[in-house]
Parts: structure tokens; C-alpha cells; sequence
């Protein structure tokens, strides 16, 4: 997201450099939701109020891997193939169907207090765009309107996420007085067609009203662009099998999902945005370019170094970091599942038959893989030590004692995530206070939006055309097999294309719970009155069943000795940097050393677990789309339940997000 701030207190909001307001921003509101009518008689106060809004929105989006506006947690990205470790929502020894067990990101009951909920994110919006013309009539007109822009933008945001978590909600636009009997302010939950109608009517006025590019001391802030990308990605989901029955049947959504996601690409390319780089060096730069403008980076939230509370930083490298590379923790573990899934050099994927051997997982893959994931062997640094080699291995001694590498027992993975990850920083300060820039939205995830649209059109010429130029930038050849992806006979293997695209380019952003949810890829299994069955549509397995596979890394000999490193002279020399010339060659090598000294060998406690038991991944049809959870439906008693939910007082659900 375009936060345009690196450093934040909670009375005002600062731009690098720009002077402070004068007066306590929060104190200057007048009760619940109302500020004072001088907020809107200088245009100082009047960007303290935007400017608050871009904080209460994404000031706790501090990880790329986090998702919700406002909440922003790895939950949902814990419920994918990408981070191990078992959650409620897929955990087969849990059932959750009621409302006292439904998520509560809807919000509490309206008070006399200030809490940063949907609703009232919303409801700040909601007075902006009322009063800043009639109270703020003296102000000059361009920056009212690019300021009721970002509103408009701001307020399109909270409703897109609270339809991907509920589907159908109120939808409230005007500043309404809370009260327990006033009828007119009882407003049912909008089908989710009438949200999606708000939300694009929202991101229009947006796009009509802000810039195609800030001047520097903005950089950050939501474009003209960005509201139209943000257009395209809405009606994607709108013509998604979640939300639409009839995606196999009827072109409609998806036309509109195209021309949408066209016409961003035009006016982005206009305004100077388009794919950053050429190589796979540049791919892993491109996350690094710090508050300064980015032609990949279409939202972006800008984050700080500083040290105190008043700095947003980026938790990413701190968690990241293994022990031995100056972290405070065991690295983040790849799962095997995410281990297989790259391509290989060429692009095609990683089989037998294409010369994969999932031991030696290292050699001739995808450039991608080796800015995305760091294993034993590799060349990962610091600003201290450049040339830190990551070992991240165990051995077992003759009484069963094992020693590990990195001196953590954690280490659950022969490669950890490295993706994002800045080798100049400092182990001092910058894994601790993190100030890399996190892209909430890029150019690449906006042409894989437009190959989808194509996809589902069966216009499948074209879905290859997006789909090698995602691949043409990193440098994989074309070669005589479309870059490895081969012919797309029909639509069903050109969405699955598409989809398995999104998983490597995007991997770790946030982006993959989003897209098996739209695509119910869970499983065939539905809840009645819903359509789904797209698993098996598009030649895909359920992931229901499966399950995040962690391993060791382990010394084949056993030692005599559980704290003597058997390895440790012998590794000296081996190093494998991805920036070498002969990088091929020191792959080799290494695979060499690993056919030489290791062997994988299963977890004590398994990757995904259940009080120490393995389990497979289980995830309920009614999970897709959430309940609202008690405090909701008591605070709120004409809202209807959503379908495979019980209400607040144990009936079945009747809200069905499919119309």
C-alpha cells in the first residue's frame, strides 16, 4: 500500500523532512468519528487528516506475507503451501461452523471511543468526502480533489477487504449517528455484486482525481494508476468461481475483468510503470529500491529504519535471518512443497523427466529460485560479513544426540526464504529496524490479472504472450517450447498455467491464500446451494489432504561427538553465489558435497502437527467465505448469518455469497 510515511507518531504524521503539525491530531477529534471544522480550513490539517487515514489503514502492515487492511497477520498466508505449520482453519481435528467462533474482523459495537475497526476506517472516509468541499471550500481545488481521491481509494480498499472475508456487507456511505433503534441506519448485508459496484464506482472516482505521479516528497501515495490496477484485481475476483457460479459459462466478468486490467496497463505505461529490470539479479534489486520511485512497484508501503516507536519497520529480514546470519530465530523453513514447485532453467516444470532430483533441488532451476530461497551452501551476507555462507544441517552422535549448524534447533528445512532480503544490511540495526519497502502490488502481479482474464476467454495465444513476458524478464529462454510452458490446449490448462505462474512470481507477497480462495482449490467439496468443483476442472490436486513437508538436513556418518561440527573444515571452500560468473559450476560442485555427505531425513515433530501428530491439511467449504461472529450479529440483529455458518443463537446461515 502507498503509505507515504517512514516515520509516524500518533498525533501527526511525517514525511521525511516536512514540518510538524502544530496541534495533537487525535486530541482535535471531536467524540467518535467528528473532528473539529478547522481540520478543513487549512490544507496542513486537512493532510493530517488524509494522512492519519493512510496510518490507521496500514501502519501494522509490516511484513510482505501479511494480509487484511488494518489487522494485516500471516494467518492466511500460513494456510497455503508456503509456511508450515498448522492452523485452526486447516487443522482436521477442528470443526469451526459458530458465530462465537467466526472471525471477528468486522468490528465491535459502535462506542464513544475511537478504534481503528472497518466501520469506522470507513466512517472517517465517509466525513471527508462530505465535508471537504462545503468546510474546506476555501482550499485549493486540486488538492481537495486528489485528496478526496486517496479517500475514495482508501474506502474502495476496506470494502474489497471486507467482501473477500465475509462476501456481502452493509455498505455505508455517509457519515451516519449510531443508535439502537433508528431503522434507516439498519442496513442489510449488499450482495456482493452491490460491493463490488461501490467498490468500482469508488476506484473511478479515485483514478478521476489523482495524479499519474506524485512529486518526490510524496512518493507513496495512491495514483491514478494504482486505483485502476486496483480495479482490475476487484473484477478479477468478481469473476473468480468464489463469487460467480457461471465463470465457466458466461464471459461477462471476465470481459470486464480484462478491459479493466488493460486499461491500468495503459495508463501505468503512460505514466512510467512497467516490468523492473531484465535479469534475475535485477528481480531480487528491484525490492530494495528504498522510498524512491520504482517502475515495477504500483502500491508500495514505505517503511523506516528508525529505532523508535515512531518508525513503521519491516519485520521481514529480522525473521528471515538464521541464527548464524545474525537473526534472532531459526530462519523461516521452505517448505519441500515450495522447494518442488519452482520451474526449471528453461521453465519447464520440475520432474523427473525434466532432470529434477529433489535431494540436489539446487541444480538448473528457474533464476528465481535462487532470490527467492537460500540453502547450505549458498553465499547469503550482511552488511558486517558479505561473504556469510548459510550451513543449516544437523549430525547425530552414537547415543542418538544431534548438533545442528546454524546452533539452532529449528532448523526444519534443507532452504529458508530469502526473498526480499538486503545483503548490505546491518545485523545491528537493519534485521531489527528493517527499512525496506514492502510492494503491496506490482506491475508483474497486474499482467498475470490480465493473463488470467485471457485464460477464462480461452484466448490462450495471448496468455502465453503475458506469461513470457514475466519469464523473458528474469531470463528464461523461449526457446522452441514457449519458455518452458508449452502449448495451452484449451482454457482449463491456461488458468492452471497462469495460476502456477502467480505461485513462483508472486511467492511470499501475500498474494496465493487470495488466490485459492477464489478458485476453491481446497477441494471439490462445497457447501450446498454453492458451485464449485474447479480442482478438478483445471487438472488440479485438492490441497485438502496434503500437508507442508519439513526435513533435515543430516550428516550421513554418525559422529562421536554431538558438539564437534564434523564438517566444518570440509565445507571451508565450498560456496555457491548466485551474483558468480560460474554460479552453474559451484552448484555442482556443492552437489557434489551434498551426494557426498548428507542425507535427508524425516522431522522429529512434523512441519504440520497436531499436539506433536502429523496431520494432513483439512479445510471446510464453509471456511471460504467467514461468518460473522457474535458480537456482530448481537450488535446488529437484522444482519443475516453467511450459508455453513450458525448464527448467535445456533440457526443455519442463509446469506449465500454465490447471489
Amino acid at each position: 500500500m502507498k503509505t507515504p510515511f517512514k516515520y509516524i507518531t500518533l498525533s501527526l504524521l511525517l514525511a521525511a523532512g516536512a514540518a510538524s503539525c502544530s496541534d495533537d491530531f487525535l486530541k482535535d477529534k471531536k467524540g467518535y468519528g467528528f473532528y473539529d471544522d478547522t481540520f478543513y480550513q487549512t490544507q496542513e490539517r486537512a493532510q493530517a487528516y488524509v494522512d492519519n487515514q493512510y496510518y490507521d489503514f496500514y501502519n501494522a502492515y509490516k511484513s510482505p506475507t501479511a494480509t487484511v487492511i488494518g489487522s494485516y497477520t500471516d494467518t492466511n498466508s500460513r494456510l497455503t503451501e508456503e509456511l508450515g505449520g498448522t492452523q485452526d482453519f486447516i487443522n482436521p481435528n477442528k470443526t469451526i461452523i459458530n458465530s462465537q467462533d467466526a472471525s471477528g474482523y468486522y468490528g465491535a459495537k459502535l462506542g464513544t471511543s475511537i478504534n481503528n475497526h472497518p466501520y469506522n476506517r470507513i466512517r472517517e472516509c465517509n466525513a471527508f468526502l462530505e465535508d471537504i468541499d462545503v468546510k474546506g471550500s476555501n482550499l485549493d481545488k486540486t488538492f481537495r480533489d486528489q485528496a478526496k481521491g486517496q479517500m475514495y481509494y482508501m474506502r474502495a480498499m476496506q470494502y474489497f477487504d471486507l467482501m473477500r472475508v465475509y462476501g456481502g456487507v452493509p455498505i455505508v456511505t455517509t457519515v451516519q449517528a449510531a443508535s439502537a433503534n433508528d431503522p434507516s441506519i439498519q442496513i442489510p448485508r449488499a450482495k456482493p455484486s452491490e460491493v463490488v459496484a461501490q467498490i468500482v464506482k469508488d476506484l473511478d472516482m479515485a483514478a478521476s482525481l489523482l495524479p499519474g505521479n506524485w512529486a518526490s516528497g510524496s512518493y507513496g501515495r495512491f495514483t491514478r494508476g494504482a486505483a485502476l490496477a486496483q480495479k482490475s484485481r476487484v473484477l478479477l475476483t468478481f469473476a473468480s468461481p468464489l463469487f460467480n457460479k457461471n465463470w465457466d459459462g458466461s464471459n461477462e466478468r471476465w470481459e470486464a475483468a480484462l478491459k479493466a486490467g488493460l486499461e491500468a496497463e495503459a495508463q501505468l505505461t503512460a505514466d512510467g510503470y512497467g516490468l523492473y529490470g531484465s535479469t534475475a539479479k535485477q528481480w531480487e534489486q528491484m525490492f530494495l529500491i528504498d522510498n524512491a520511485f520504482c517502475s515495477e512497484a504500483i502500491t508500495v508501503q514505505l517503511c523506516g529504519v528508525g529505532v523508535t516507536s515512531q518508525a513503521i519497520n519491516n519485520s521481514w529480514e529480522k525473521g528471515i535471518r538464521l541464527l548464524s546470519l545474525g537473526g534472532t530465530g531459526g530462519g523461516v523453513a521452505a517448505p519441500k512443497e515450495m522447494i518442488d514447485l519452482f520451474p526449471m532453467a528453461d521453465g519447464s516444470r520440475p520432474t523427473a523427466a525434466n532432470g529434477y532430483n529433489d535431494f540436489t533441488f539446487f541444480l538448473n532451476r528457474d533464476p528465481r529460485f535462487y532470490r527467492t530461497f537460500a540453502f547450505s551452501g549458498v553465499k547469503w551476507g550482511s552488511k558486517e560479513t558479505p561473504n556469510s555462507v548459510l550451513w543449516a544441517y544437523r549430525w547425530v552422535d552414537g547415543s542418538n544426540k544431534a548438533g545442528f549448524s546454524d546452533g539452532n534447533t529449528a532448523i526444519s528445512s534443507p532452504a529458508f526464504i530469502r526473498k526480499m532480503s538486503n545483503t548490505a544490511a546491518s545485523k545491528e540495526t537493519n534485521f531489527q529496524y528493517s527499512g525496506t519497502d514492502i510492494f503491496e502490488y506490482r506491475y508483474a502481479e497486474l499482467l498475470l490479472n490480465i493473463a488470467e482474464c485471457y485464460a477464462a476467454l480461452g484466448q490462450t495465444n495471448n496468455t502465453l504472450a503475458y506469461l513470457g513476458r514475466i519469464r523473458n524478464r528474469v531470463g528464461i529462454p523461449q526457446g522452441n517450447n514457449n519458455y518452458g510452458i508449452g502449448v495451452l490446449t484449451d482454457k482449463y490448462k491456461a488458468i492452471e498455467a497462469v495460476l502456477y505462474e502467480r505461485r513462483v512470481e508472486l511467492a511470499y507477497e501475500g498474494k496465493r491464500f487470495w488466490d485459492v480462495q477464489r478458485w476453491m482449490l481446497y477441494d471439490n467439496e462445497v457447501l450446498p446451494g454453492v458451485t464449485g468443483g474447479t480442482v478438478s476442472k483445471l487438472g488440479l490436486t485438492p490441497i485438502n489432504g496434503t500437508k507442508r513437508t519439513g526435513n533435515f538436513l543430516q550428516y550421513r556418518v554418525a559422529t562421536t561427538s554431538a558438539t564437534t561440527d564434523p564438517l566444518a573444515t570440509a565445507r571451508a571452500s565450498i560456496v555457491a553465489d548466485p551474483d558468480a560468473t560460474n554460479f552453474n559450476a559451484q552448484l555442482a560442485t556443492l552437489a557434489t558435497f551434498y551426494n557426498t555427505n548428507f542425507i535427508r531425513t524425516n522431522l522429529v515433530t512434523p512441519m504440520d502437527n497436531f499436539n506433536g501428530a502429523a496431520v494432513n491439511i483439512k479445510f471446510n467449504p464453509n471456511y471460504y467465505i467467514n461468518g460473522l461472529n457474535t458480537t456482530a450479529l448481537t450488535s446488529n440483529p437484522w444482519l443475516l448469518q453467511t450459508i455453513g455458518w450458525n448464527d448467535n443463537f445456533g440457526g443455519l446461515g442463509t446469506f449465500n455469497y454465490q447471489e
